[in-house]
């Protein structure tokens, strides 16, 4: 049966009411990655008239060291980040969705880093992980270390120190997403639970965890898109160093584009980088997908 139509109501008023978002969506989506898709075959420096030169920028991909090392960080990155924005999270919103004295407080300041600029934060942290800096003042004091450790220069502590002030600054966000989850779940279950005299863990484990998988599953996918793109903290404390520990292919593509003026190859590692984003959003959709039974 057709859907009634409201008296007076002409066919095309709904559209019209589409084309601000499709306007948007064209100019800010639509019309950038068609374009990204054309240069990705040409060779364009922005000086000079972009010349075609076909799958050339995408087989240099495949002799490319530093962007298997981009690619690589990247894919480390992701898993760094994966207990700290999608565990650490979901247990820090259970805490919050308790009734007790000053957790509404606690839930602001804890989401404070959020809405922090990331240019502010890069600049803190690198006064905590200098030389000199807070961290290696309470280790050495601590005597879990015996000198101080350079960490954003260190090529194996660079890329952790990072991930730690990437999932720091994110952490509220998701905590966020899983506490509107939390939310939803019926508080009959958990009092049936107590009277069968489940603890605690048992009713994150068999209760919490499995109504919580749609919101894992958006955790887990915004998680990943984040951190395949991560650049603007690399931009500001390590710029891909030292010796490429923290290249990543969000900055790799900056840097290829705006630095060397590479456009046509920073255009095929966009497109690479967009298409192992949607095979990755599709797998975990696949994965976490009718996953909501109570177990």
């Amino acid at each position: 049966m057709a859907a009634s139509r409201i008296p007076g109501q002409r066919w095309h008023t709904p559209y019209l009411f589409a084309i601000p978002a499709l306007i948007l969506f064209g100019v800010f989506f639509a019309w950038p990655a068609v374009t990204a898709i054309q240069l990705s075959f040409l060779e364009y420096d922005v000086v000079s008239p972009p010349v075609f030169v076909g799958v050339d920028n995408f087989v240099r991909l495949v002799g490319d060291g530093r962007f298997w090392t981009a690619l690589l960080n990247s894919v480390l990155f992701l898993a760094g980040m994966f207990p700290l924005l999608v565990v650490v999270p979901l247990l820090l919103a259970v805490l919050v969705n308790q009734k007790l004295p000053g957790i509404r407080t606690f839930r602001m300041i804890y989401y404070l880093p959020v809405v922090t600029s990331m240019v502010a934060v890069g600049v803190a942290w690198e006064y905590v992980f200098h030389q000199q800096g807070v961290l290696n003042w309470m280790l050495t004091g601590a005597g879990l270390l015996d000198e101080p450790i350079q960490y954003l220069l260190d090529p194996f502590w660079a890329l952790p120190a990072v991930i730690l002030i990437e999932g720091w600054k994110s952490m509220g966000f998701y905590m966020m997403i899983y506490l509107a989850g939390l939310q939803t779940i019926p508080a009959n279950l958990y009092e049936a639970a107590k009277v069968d005299g489940a603890m605690a863990f048992h009713r994150l484990r068999h209760i919490t965890v499995p109504l919580m998988v749609p919101y894992i599953a958006v955790a887990v996918t915004v998680e990943m898109l984040d951190a395949m793109q991560a650049f603007t903290s690399i931009y500001v404390m390590t710029r891909g160093g030292p010796q490429d520990a923290t290249l990543t292919l969000g900055y790799y593509i900056w840097s290829a584009a705006f630095e060397h003026y590479e456009m046509g190859y920073a255009s095929a590692m966009g497109i690479v980088l967009w298409v192992l984003m949607i095979v990755m959003a599709v797998l975990n959709h696949r994965i976490t997908r009718g996953r909501t039974v109570v177990a």
